[in-house]
């Protein structure tokens, strides 16, 4: 765990922080190179990159206060340092943002599944990347494991709460490298000729199904108001995937094909 990448005097520089920032960059750099490549407003896709990002914390925050019971008990945390500088839960994020981003296509008269698939890509790799500053801050670790690859946490600075000592399962670099994965493929079918809303689709069927899998290695204090066996995160999960199934098998009178790649 390196949770500071950089300190002089009392001014500290998080990894996490700088991980998140790389990763929103990186993100917005190629949903505009394939906005581009498919003749989409350049202007207009930035934009809404930038504000979904604002959505994203808003909502990742919102739905981690209405999950954690401590939050809920003692209201005046919530404006605490570290509820500030807590990542909170993406599936908040991605809902907000994913409804904002709805409104938003509509009202600047974007085409909706079009932009959505030049935008998954970039979701891929940068929820990847920010799975390394989750792993640099300590935050989202797993269960106890004796596995080869098991991590074990000795930074005496986390503020996470990670169990120190113990050897625990990496949840968050499967997560980075299957995001990682995820970007390839998606970036392969968004080449490929396809109906619009199918790489968006299949990133819901990759992302929903590998982040279910993740969820039950991970230790952290789930909410789980839907009971059953399954998380929160899991629920939902299952759902992101279902309708990434009905994005890519839905019919439509035309067929878009893929614009060919540029160098």
């Amino acid at each position: 765990m390196f949770p500071r990448l950089l300190t002089i005097g009392s001014f500290t520089l998080p990894s996490y922080g700088v991980l998140v920032a790389l990763a929103f960059l990186v993100a917005l750099w190629m949903s505009s190179h394939f906005a581009r490549q498919r003749g989409l407003n350049n202007e207009k896709i930035v934009n809404l990159g930038v504000y979904c990002a604002l959505a994203g914390m808003l909502g990742a925050k919102l739905l981690m206060i209405a999950l954690d019971p401590d939050l809920r008990t003692h209201l005046s945390e919530i404006f605490s340092l570290a509820t500030l500088q807590s990542a909170g839960i993406f599936f908040g994020g991605f809902i907000l943002a994913l409804v904002f981003a709805y409104f938003y296509m509509r009202r600047q008269n974007l085409p909706v599944l079009a932009t959505s698939d030049v935008f998954a890509p970039g979701l891929a790799l940068g929820h990847g990347i920010g799975r390394l500053g989750c792993f640099a801050a300590g935050c989202c670790w797993g269960k106890p494991t004796h596995l080869p690859w098991a991590v074990t946490f000795r930074n005496i600075n986390a503020t996470t709460g990670v169990p120190l000592g113990i050897p625990l399962h990496p949840t968050q670099l499967y997560e980075a490298f299957a995001e990682v994965v995820i970007c390839a493929i998606l970036i392969f079918q968004l080449r490929r000729p396809h109906r619009d809303g199918q790489v968006i689709g299949l990133y819901g069927i990759l992302y929903g199904c590998v982040r279910f899998a993740v969820e039950f290695l991970r230790a952290h204090d789930a909410s789980n108001p839907l009971g059953g066996p399954f998380t929160l995160e899991q629920w939902v999960s299952l759902a992101v995937a279902l309708a990434g199934v009905f994005l890519l098998i839905r019919r439509e009178r035309t067929i878009a094909h893929a614009t060919p790649a540029t160098t």
